[in-house]
Formats: C-alpha cells, structure tokens, sequence
C-alpha cells in the first residue's frame, strides 16, 4: 500500500513538471507592442459615447478627397452645408449619427502609443469631427486598414489609446458627398400629390383627385384607372439619381483644394459634363408635373441612345436615372382610361336591375342572398355568375361614334344606394358597345357580351328551398 502512494505522488509530480517544461517552451508570441484581444467577458470600450440628439454638427475631413460640413437646424432636419448647401439622405445621416453617438471598437490596441505613424493616425485618412449641443468638439481619427483587412486602426483626439474598429463602422461614417446627398429628385409624397400633369408622346394629360379617386381633366373629362396612375405616381416620386452624374459638382468647390483632390474632382466633373451633353442632346420622353398643397414639381426626362436622363425643379443639375422609369413615362391617354364598364369592383351591388327587350330581371341583395321582384330568393350560384360577369365586363379599346339600338340596357346601384350606374349594350359590326350614362365615350366589347348577360339572366333559378 505504501509503494502505491510513492507510486501515485511520483506521476503526479511527473505531469506536473511535463506542464511547466510545456510553458515555458510555448511562451505567447511576441504581439509587437499591440495589446491581446479582450477576453469574451471583457467588451471592448467605447472610442466615443455622446447622446444621439446632442449632436448637432458634423465635418469630415480625408486626407484626400472633399470636406463635407453636415448641420443639423431647430427642427431636427439634417443638411449639408458644405462644400455647397443641398439637402441630405436622411437614412445615411441617421445611420451616422447613430454609429458616432455609441462608436465603438473592436479591440484596445495600445494604452499609450509611443508612435501613431504605425498605425496611419500621424496623418489621418478621415477626420471626423462631431460638435455637440455645447459646442464641444469631438475629434476621432481613422488611420490604416489593419493588416487582416478586417477593420482600421482609430483614436479619438486628446485620448493616447489606440483602438481598432470594425469594417462596417468604418464604412458607415466614411461617406462621400453622393453618399450623402438626398438623391430624390422629387421630394414630395405620393399620397399628398392632388394633381399630376403628363406631357408625353405630344399630348398632355392631367390627373386630378379627389379623395383617393382619380379622374382624366385633360385632354378631357374622363374615367381614369387609379391602379395605373398610382403606379406611375409612384415610380416618378421614388426617381433617384445614379451616381457620378450630377452637373452640380461641376460647380466650384474651393480654390484652396490639395494637389491630389484634383484628379477625384475632374472625374466628378467629366461625369457631370457628360450627363448635361447627353440631356441635351436627347429626344425628350416626357415632362411630369406633381402638384401638392405646397407647390408644385417638375421632372422632365429625356433619353440619349439607350440612357435616360433627368432634370428636376427639386435639385440643380443633370442626372442619370433608371431605365424602367423613362419607358413608364412613355405613355398615351388610352393607357390610363378605365377599361372597367362597371365601377362596383370586388364589393357587391345592392340592386341590379336589366332590360332586355320586353324582360325584365330585379335582383336585390339582402344579407348573403339575392332576391327578385316578387320576394322570392334566387338561387346563389346563378346570381353571382351574374354579378361576376357584369363585374369584369372590360373594354378591349374605345371609340366615339357607333353606337346603335340598344339591346340590354343595365341599372347597378352600390354604395348603400349612393352610387348608381346605367349602362346601354348596342351590337356593333364586330363587337359589343357600351355606353355609360353621362359619359360620351363607347367602351368595345367581346362581341358575344350581349348574348352572354342575356343567357345569365334568363337561367336565374328560385333557390331551392323555394322560400324566403
């Protein structure tokens, strides 16, 4: 018993002196003066935490590059007033501020740097200077990628630490002028918008609306489909510039530029050259007009070879736009017409009423069921084939003239009895005419509409049960 505890204690005292030869052979590496990541439990300290809403200045500075002033005014809305006044992104402002309010590192690098030149912070690439509510000044410096590519090398001014930050926070506040401009070229609202003027294809059309419908004034009173006119609404509102084409930054900048912004700055100014030649040089597409209760708007489009560019009352400059919204704008005025003979949509009318000849069909809607003249409830699925037809009566193309002897004449009325429609069937050579009282348009349709309507009311069965 006594050999074994020798035993035992001596392999004990083997593993142990194993572990100590084992450290001391595989001391930690040399990390050349930069400090060990942070253990999991220990975050890394924040470079900068300042509240969101006491920031009320921004200026960047590059080593290369332009300088870009951001203010903030009374009523919280961001701009740029630097190198020239125009409006700002405020999703790219807002997304800034809030990275510089809580800006934080990844890992603390050095206490007290002996040497900032290691690090690029002697002569910082960015500049960020944020002023708060006080006036104070907040200076952090971006310097050198760090050697994995993964982040960058900062410090805020008057701190000796040394800290390293991630890619994505880098990014976030090292913005260019275009990033950081407002790129609609038009800022109102769709939903705001009360009328909208399309000149196009050498007609002009104007919308007008009232509530959340739309109507044709122009070329002349006429229904319009609100899903098509919305449709474009939207797309001329969300028109964008594209970047590197704005004529604007052909303007001067400073005369106290560095040498080595020159080349950045002619780019710029080639681009923007290049826009306004192409713009003037181009076919005019269309001028749209968007009118609000605080004024009115104007983009006019115009297409050079296979591109499209844009010059807006909103902002100065020629821009470079997206293709899909010249070919939008290319339109006539049949293509926002109401094709819909019946405007009750997907809500159910309440009375419908059909002549033909010496018949004549009542139905009315009572609940979830549809009753003739005499109380009696019809049976469902005739009447709602019925209602379907008349529902999706659609105009393939229109005319002004043609119009014979009617055949069917259809009253609907829906809307809690507010809204009544009267409408005429007449055979025409080739198709079915529709004519919609009060408007003088023909509306062409399938010609074996009337034949249809005529066949759906003369099924109309009594429900089977027979009674009410």
């Amino acid at each position: 018993m006594r050999n074994r505890g020798v035993t035992a204690a001596a392999l004990v005292l083997a593993v142990l002196l194993g572990v100590l030869y084992w450290s001391n052979r595989h001391k930690p590496a040399d990390t050349g003066g930069l400090s060990p990541l942070p253990s999991p439990t220990e975050p890394a300290p924040n470079i900068l935490t300042l509240n969101e809403g006491d920031i009320n200045r921004i200026e960047l500075k590059r080593k290369e590059g332009e300088q870009i002033v951001l203010a903030r005014d009374s009523s919280g809305k961001w701009s740029i007033t630097a190198p020239q006044a125009m409006a700002a992104d405020d999703s790219v402002v807002s997304g800034m501020v809030s990275t510089l309010s809580s800006f934080s590192s990844d890992r603390l690098v050095e206490e007290k740097a002996a040497s900032l030149d290691k690090y690029g912070l002697t002569a910082p690439r960015l500049e960020v200077t944020v002023i708060d509510k006080n006036n104070a000044a907040h200076r952090v410096l971006i310097g050198d990628d760090t050697p994995t590519g993964n982040g960058a090398y900062a410090r805020l001014d008057g701190d000796p630490r040394v800290f390293t930050i991630a890619n994505f926070n880098k990014t976030t506040i090292d913005k260019t002028l275009d990033d950081l401009r407002d790129k609609r070229l038009i800022t109102a609202t769709a939903d705001k918008v009360t009328r909208f003027e399309l000149t196009a294809n050498q007609q002009t059309i104007e919308f007008s609306r009232d509530k959340e419908q739309w109507q044709i004034l122009k070329p002349r009173p006429l229904r319009a489909d609100g899903t098509v006119v919305d449709q474009l609404l939207r797309k001329v509102v969300e028109a964008r510039m594209e970047p590197n084409t704005a004529a604007d930054e052909t303007k001067a900048i400073g005369d106290n530029k560095a040498s080595d912004n020159k080349g950045e700055e002619s780019n710029k100014s080639d681009a923007a050259s290049k826009a306004a030649a192409a713009f003037s040089a181009g076919t005019l597409v269309a001028t749209a007009k968007l009118t609000t209760d605080s004024g009115t708007q104007q983009l006019e489009v115009r297409k050079h070879k296979d591109e499209y560019y844009a010059k807006s009352s909103v902002t100065d400059g020629v821009f470079k736009i997206a293709s899909d919204l010249g070919q939008s704008l290319d339109k006539k005025l049949d293509d926002f017409r109401d094709k819909k003979v019946f405007d009750f949509g997907f809500n159910d009318p309440a009375k419908i009423e059909i002549h033909d000849g010496s018949k004549t069909y009542f139905l009315t809607k009572s609940g979830e069921d549809w009753w003739s003249a005499d109380g009696k409830k019809f049976d469902p699925s005739g009447a709602e084939s019925l209602v379907g037809k008349l529902r999706d009566l659609t105009a393939t193309d229109f005319a002004d003239s043609g119009f014979g002897a009617a055949a069917l004449e259809i009253t609907v009325t829906s809307a809690d009895g507010k809204h009544v429609e009267k409408i005429s069937l007449a055979k025409g050579p080739k198709n079915t005419i529709a004519r919609r009282e009060g408007d003088a348009s023909l509306y062409l349709l399938d010609a074996n509409v009337i034949a249809d309507l005529q066949k759906l009311a003369s099924d109309l069965k009594p429900a089977a049960s027979g009674g009410k």
